[in-house]
């Protein structure tokens, strides 16, 4: 998988090469690309913000920069576009599987009051948020999405288990894990974990998914009724 991200802060996805996506990376799981949008601005400080026509508070991003980053990222148009933003689809766990299956993603971070529309209408394939709130800039949301896709690569994670077991994966939050000691400040590991009974292990776990999602998420239940 190619993943380009376009940005004014591109010191930012530092913070993905790091632990496991490093190795990946490394070992040619898939590539990330960063680019910075300041690079493409034809204004001769680089500028690349202006006041909102019709007064507002804030600045925009101008469309000049980013549309040529675009260009310049992905000629011929082969990666899904994504701008992160507020208005999107809200990232989930069946969303993240979506993305994983694409060959290229391209993501477009705004900053400031957001984007000018037209890059939106001339370029984006779809939006996408990652929860009802706002941020400072896209870079953030941008990460968290590529690390929740990247885990689904093959090879990136070192057992597939890892992603068939976690939350959300069959729509349900994640049994409580335990490992050594098996006892710690008078707190025990459950007994079945220890009594190398797979079915009832099994049962336990998938009792206490349900019985956490009622309690911490019951919205989830929900969905998969319907």
């Amino acid at each position: 998988m190619k993943i380009k991200v376009l940005t004014l802060f591109p010191e930012a996805y530092q913070g993905l090469t790091v632990g496991i996506l490093q190795k990946a990376l490394d070992a040619g799981k898939f590539s990330l690309e960063v680019y910075n949008i300041r690079d493409f601005s034809e204004d001769k400080h680089k500028k690349c913000d202006d006041y909102p026509f019709g007064g507002g508070a804030g600045m925009l991003m101008t469309p000049q920069p980013i549309y040529d980053c675009v260009q310049a990222a992905d000629p011929e148009h082969r990666a899904k576009r994504i701008y992160l933003s507020p208005k999107g689809e809200t990232l989930s766990q069946k969303k993240v599987l979506s993305l994983s299956q694409e060959e290229e993603l391209l993501f477009l971070c705004g900053s400031y009051e957001g984007i000018d529309q037209r890059v939106i209408d001339l370029c984006i394939d779809e939006e996408l948020s990652i929860g009802d709130y706002v941020l400072t800039s896209g870079d953030l949301p941008c990460m968290v999405t590529i690390n929740a896709i990247a885990r689904y690569v093959d090879g990136v994670l070192g057992s597939e288990e890892s992603t068939e077991e976690e939350s959300f994966a069959a729509g349900l939050l994640e049994y409580p894990q335990y490992t050594r000691p098996q006892e710690f400040r008078g707190m025990r590991v459950p007994d079945v974990l220890v009594s190398g009974n797979h079915a009832e292990v099994a049962k336990w776990r998938r009792e206490r998914q349900l019985e956490l999602t009622k309690k911490l998420r019951p919205d989830l239940l929900k969905k998969e009724k319907e």
